[in-house]
Order: C-alpha cells, then structure tokens, then sequence
C-alpha cells in the first residue's frame, strides 16, 4: 500500500512538471526515451501501477500479449534475423494505462551478456505523461481506490436493510463523486443454503405500486463493482457504483438480488430519493 501510495505522489509530481512545460514540451524523439533491450529465448514482463488499456508495439519482430491486466508480456521473435555488422533499432512501444501513457525505445542488441538480459521492467512514475480524458470520467483504478476507503470503514448502522428467506441486504453507506453513486452493500445468509446468485439489479420504480396503476420501471445498469458476486455462503460485502439518476420522491431504487434455482430466494431493497440525497460525497 505505501507503494502504491508513493508512486501516486510520484505521479502527481511528474503531472505538475509535465503541465508547468506542456508548451514547450510538445514532441517526444525515439532518442530520448528510456531503452529497453530484447534478447532472442527472453521473456520480459512490463508492470503497470495501473491497468493497462491499450499497447502499440511498433516492430512486427516483438509480439505481446496481457496475461493481466496490469502485466504486459513481449518477446522478441526467435525467427528474427539480424546483419553480423550493427545492432538494430525496434522502434517504439506504447503503453496507455487508465491516468497516463509510457513509451520506450526497444532495441536488440546484436550481443548482450545474460547477467545483463532484462526480465521484468516496471513503469515508473519519470516515464509516464499524465492523460486527461474528462469525458471518461472515473477509470477504474480510481474508482476501485475510493471502494476500497469505503470497505475499510466499520459498517454498523446501515441506511436501509431487508431480509427475507434468511438472506439479507444492508445498505451500509450512499457516497457520491461528480456524476457517480457508490453503493456501499453487504449481504447476510442465515440459512443452512448457499446461495448461488443469478443477478443482482437496480431499477427506479413508483414507490407505491397498485393493480390499477401502470408500473413504470426502469432499471439501471450497474458501472462497476469491486468484486464479482458469484455466491456466499455466510456474509459478502461489495461496492457497486451508478450513474447518476434524478428520480422524484414518488419512486424508489429497488436493489433486486436473485438466486439460480428455479425455486430461487429474491430479495427486494427499496432506497428512498432521500437517502441518496443526504449522501456523503468524497
């Protein structure tokens, strides 16, 4: 975690010096770039503080692959072929990441001692340009840093909770970020079931449905998640974030958790306006 935390102070320092000489800094030459030396048999492995969106390998000679997310394989072709007199240039490789972009210079050189071979290169901070891409708003590296401050509190008092069937909803904390809503959630199972879930899904309806009463439903697709929410047997506890909706105090957002079976348990969480409305914001 302090690791991460420097880069993050790191990054910031970079993204000042970088903003401070944009005007004059409007060009990058492959000479200046940071090298990174490939070998024929030899794997390097590129780390990325964050996930990694998009590569471009210049040279057909280096193909690479995403094992992870945050992990970048490239190797160099073993049927590369190269002159006896100079050692060659493989133009450049582009890394974009969620907040910035990397670039390197990859060579091969034509003789390299095996003690000097690299085998993992990580991304620092002095190598990177910081991105901004308003329109994307949140990436999910900082929306996975703001779930985690919330997973950390104690949640003991929640804003709205249900149970039925033995399975139970609680909405532990409502925070809110520009155009986004963090949904701070734990589910509860008393029974001697596991249970396995078919979906969880949000919707805006009326607060008070009657037979007379055309229902109006709307749902609303969830943005992201902290963690996949597969099946628990005793307690899970995740974050969900939304866009933003303005509904009026007639309807509600229903939280609706569903089981495989045929037979299956569904739970119902109904959140007022209100509570939305006296959220924390970050």
């Amino acid at each position: 975690m302090k690791k991460k935390h420097h880069f993050l102070i790191l990054f910031l320092l970079c993204f000042v010096a970088y903003s401070a000489h944009s005007q004059q800094a409007t060009e990058t030459r492959l000479g200046t770039l940071p090298e990174l030396s490939l070998h024929r048999g030899h794997t390097v492995h590129i780390l990325s503080p964050e996930p990694i969106q998009y590569v471009d390998i210049a040279s057909h000679h280096v193909s690479g692959d995403l094992p992870l997310e945050n992990v970048l394989r490239i190797k160099l072709h073993e049927d590369t072929t190269q002159t006896e007199h100079l050692d060659f240039e493989l133009g450049t490789i582009t890394i974009v990441g969620d907040n910035f972009v990397a670039q390197y210079r990859l060579t091969a050189p034509l003789w390299m001692n095996d003690t000097g071979i690299p085998a993992m290169l990580e991304i620092k901070p002095e190598h990177t340009r910081p991105l901004e891409i308003s329109e994307i708003g949140l990436s999910r590296s900082q929306m996975k840093n703001l779930a985690l401050g919330l997973l950390t509190k104690n949640a003991h008092r929640p804003v709205r909770s249900t149970r039925d069937y033995g399975v139970g909803i609680a909405l532990n904390s409502i925070s809110t970020l520009g155009d986004y809503i963090f949904l701070d959630v734990s589910f509860t199972n008393t029974s001697n079931l596991s249970y396995n879930v078919d979906e969880l899904r949000f919707f805006i309806e009326d607060k008070k449905i009657t037979k007379a009463t055309n229902v109006q439903t709307v749902e609303i697709k969830t943005l992201w998640q902290y963690q996949p929410l597969t099946e628990f047997k005793k307690r899970h506890r995740n974050v969900f974030v939304l866009k933003k909706a303005t509904f009026p105090g007639s309807k509600v957002l229903r939280v609706t958790l569903t089981e495989k079976q045929i037979s299956g348990r569904t739970v119902n969480l109904k959140i007022k306006y209100g509570d939305i409305l006296k959220a924390d914001t970050f």
